[in-house]
């Protein structure tokens, strides 16, 4: 574990550390704009390079956008009480937490194999000599910023882009959040190629992913090494299993470990952060290719849902490859929701698929 915290250079971890500091900012200063008629604030903060959104003057999550993590995520996200249920590391490290992947920030959007580019697994602690082998998503500009009572909403548009800067995708995407007693994120993403065909080959890296808190990952009893789409090995280690209690439940009616590599509609995740049951879900959408989508849900608390990696996923029964023609587009749309208390029923979680399945 120490290698891989080592492998950051300084200036990685300045900036990163920079980030959290303004995260915790964000958190700790009360909004004077908050008005009822406008809970759903958001704040574009250039400089920080990222948008606040608050719910209610309380902060729920941020889109980040520095160079330094290789593509634009959410982080942190928050439970409407102002827990976090994503993991800190690499950009606000928690004791107990486990450092593995650092290239598993907040809440994602990306894929392992694009046009024979690893945009998955890139992050500032590749080496120099690898990084021809990695894709980049960069953040070309904000679109548009909607506050409101019901909802608030980001538009913006990145690149895809290869290590020698040339684009490959223009990604639109627009953000939708909501919140009273829970939490919603609904992340409408469409791709469109550019000046020539882009492929999406079967890769089990992808697509929108998600890592969780140490306290909502699966108790291990052993540890693993996982290999990622280059062959690169990332031993994941045991830890102390004290307040860790996630169980993944998917639409299908499998529970825990046997969600990964199987197709459903939704998948959940559930367990304590302290005093506090928890419920994070993922939904996929009837129009998205691959639906219902793959789920590459892992014990150590990655949380993904991956709808063109087919082969992998099915032990190559299946087998999609996708590909985008020259000027073609492709629209993605997912809805993760964050829930207190109770933990959603079967018929909950059914109805909550069906609202999502209407918007277009």
């Amino acid at each position: 574990m120490q290698a891989l915290v080592t492998s950051f250079s300084w200036k990685v971890i300045g900036t990163l550390t920079a980030i959290g500091l303004a995260s915790v900012l964000a958190g700790s200063l009360p909004n004077k704009n908050f008005s009822q008629s406008e809970r759903i604030r958001l704040t574009h903060r250039e400089k920080e390079k990222r948008v606040d959104v608050t719910i209610d003057g309380k902060p729920f999550t941020a889109y980040l956008y520095p160079e330094s993590i290789k593509k634009p995520v959410l982080f942190p996200l928050r439970a409407a009480s102002g827990t976090p249920i994503t993991r800190g590391f690499p950009l606000e490290p928690r004791p107990g937490e486990r450092v593995d992947h650092p290239h598993h920030v907040g809440l994602w959007f990306n894929y392992g194999d694009v046009n024979g580019l690893d945009f998955w697994n890139n992050s500032d602690s590749i080496k120099s000599e690898e990084r021809q082998k990695y894709g980049t998503i960069r953040h070309r500009r904000v679109n548009k910023l909607t506050n409101g009572n019901e909802q608030g909403t980001l538009e913006v548009t990145m690149e895809w882009v290869t290590p020698e800067g040339k684009a490959l995708l223009r990604e639109d995407t627009r953000f939708v959040f909501r919140g009273g007693t829970s939490r919603t994120v609904d992340r409408f993403t469409t791709l469109t190629a550019l000046d020539q065909e882009v492929s999406f080959k079967d890769n089990k890296e992808g697509l929108i992913g998600l890592r969780v808190a140490r306290q909502l990952e699966q108790p291990a009893d052993k540890p693993d090494l996982f290999t990622d789409a280059s062959g690169k090995i990332t031993p994941v280690p045991v830890l102390n299993n004290e307040g860790v209690s996630g169980l993944y439940r998917s639409s299908e009616g499998l529970e825990g470990d046997k969600v990964w590599g199987t197709r459903a509609k939704w998948t959940s995740l559930s367990g304590q952060i302290g005093s506090e049951s928890i419920t994070v879900a993922i939904f996929d959408h009837p129009q998205n290719v691959g639906y219902p989508t793959y789920w590459h849900a892992r014990g150590y608390g990655l949380f993904a849902a991956n709808g063109l990696g087919q082969k992998a996923m099915s032990g190559g029964k299946e087998e999609l490859d996708f590909k985008l023609a020259a000027g073609k587009s492709v629209t993605f749309r997912h809805r993760v929701v964050i829930r207190s208390g109770r933990g959603p029923t079967v018929p909950e979680m059914d109805a909550e698929a069906g609202k999502f399945a209407g918007l277009k």
